[in-house]
Formats: C-alpha cells, sequence, structure tokens
C-alpha cells in the first residue's frame, strides 16, 4: 500500500484486473522471487507485473545485444533474456557486490547460446568503456543518475533502439508538492526526455513508471 498522501498509479481494481488477464511468469521467476526476500530490499526487484513488460518489449524488438544498469538478484536480467537473439550478448552492471553470488546462481540458468556478461562496479564509469552498439537497454539504477546515464549510453545505443527507464513516477511523488531528491532528479529526467528531438517516447503508468524511449533512425 502506498502512504495514503501520495496517489495511485493505477487503482489497486484496475492494477489487480490488469495482472489477472495478463501471461504469468514461469516458476524459476516465482522462485527467484521468493529468494529475493532474504535481501529485505524486495522493493528492488522488477516483480512479475514489470518483468512480463521486459521479456514482451524484448521479445518484440528481438535484440542481438542488451544493457541492463542495476540486476539486484537478476529478476529483470532473466525477463530481458527471454528475447534475446541466440549468440546475442546481454551486459548488466550491478554496483553491490555483496549480490555478486546471489545472481550467479540465477544468471546460470540462461541457455548457452546466450552470453550474459556481469560487471560489478560504478556504471557510469563502466558505461563509457563498453564498446558494443546496444538494441535494448533497460535502466534501473541510481535515479539521480538516469539523465547521465542516458547521456552516456546514448551514442551506444542503435537508431531504433530502445531505452526503457523504470520507477519514473516514484510511486506518485513525482505529482505532490513534497516530492524527495530522488522524485526531484526523475522529474528532470523526464522533462529532459520530451524535449529532446532526438528520441519518441511514451511515459507508461506501469507499475511505478516506465519511461518507453526510442532513438529515431535520422
Amino acid at each position: 500500500m502506498p502512504d495514503s498522501k501520495y496517489p495511485y498509479i493505477t487503482s489497486p481494481e484496475i492494477r489487480a484486473y490488469c495482472e489477472l488477464h495478463s501471461k504469468k511468469a514461469n516458476q524459476q521467476l516465482n522462485n527467484l522471487e521468493e529468494k529475493s526476500a532474504i535481501t529485505e530490499q524486495t522493493k528492488m526487484l522488477s516483480g512479475s507485473f514489470l518483468g512480463r513488460l521486459l521479456s514482451m518489449v524484448s521479445k518484440m524488438v528481438s535484440p542481438k545485444t542488451i544493457l541492463e544498469i542495476g540486476t539486484f538478484t537478476g529478476y529483470g536480467t532473466l525477463c530481458l533474456a527471454e528475447g534475446l537473439q541466440p549468440g546475442g550478448t546481454l551486459i548488466t552492471l550491478e554496483k553491490n557486490e555483496n549480490l555478486k553470488e546471489f545472481y550467479n546462481e540465477q544468471l546460470s540458468s540462461i541457455g548457452s547460446d546466450k552470453t550474459i556478461i556481469q560487471k560489478l562496479g560504478d556504471a557510469a564509469e563502466i558505461i563509457p568503456s563498453l564498446n558494443y552498439t546496444f538494441d535494448l537497454v533497460f535502466m534501473d539504477a541510481a535515479k539521480r543518475q538516469y539523465r547521465n546515464y542516458y547521456d552516456l549510453l546514448f551514442d551506444k545505443l542503435r537508431p531504433g533502439g530502445i531505452i526503457m527507464a523504470d520507477n519514473v513516477l516514484w510511486k506518485g511523488k513525482v505529482v505532490t508538492d513534497d516530492v524527495d531528491k530522488l522524485g526531484k532528479g526523475l522529474m528532470l529526467f523526464n522533462e529532459y526526455i520530451v524535449n529532446d528531438d532526438r528520441v519518441d517516447n511514451i511515459l507508461l503508468p506501469i507499475d511505478d513508471g516506465v519511461n518507453l524511449i526510442r532513438k529515431k533512425l535520422a
């Protein structure tokens, strides 16, 4: 339940109806969601509803290369990998080294025909060193760094490539007068994107808000 002074992203009834009439996550993902409880930070987990969106978009894009900024326990990684082409590469970045063994166990289950590269450290320092052209990017890390991540990776995103930025409605706080520093950072990011003529975007009220961004072909 959200704090009563903040609005619902969608009504509980609509959310429940949408989940009821959406395809469900597989048993491996359900098990991972349960195991992730030991971190005591399950609010950082993508979760089944957002996870199905990540899977759907990945399957639609059929990417050869994916960049994930913020691995946590690997739930989103598994969902994104569902659409990765055979022979494709998914690079996932995580700052918390304590999670390494946890998500290693999950990522080892991804088929041998797909390459998963884990990099530990500050994403802002790692992104410039990546010598890849990405088809799909999922951002779910330090919220006040979203614009910085976007600028760092933009030239590495192919024309027509997709960026998905999570948590951009910040529990509904972005439309309140007492939005916190993280929320203000996300508001600046959303404003930056809608005014960037190099991309098309739509901000979706799904889960905690997803900014779906497509780099224009020219």
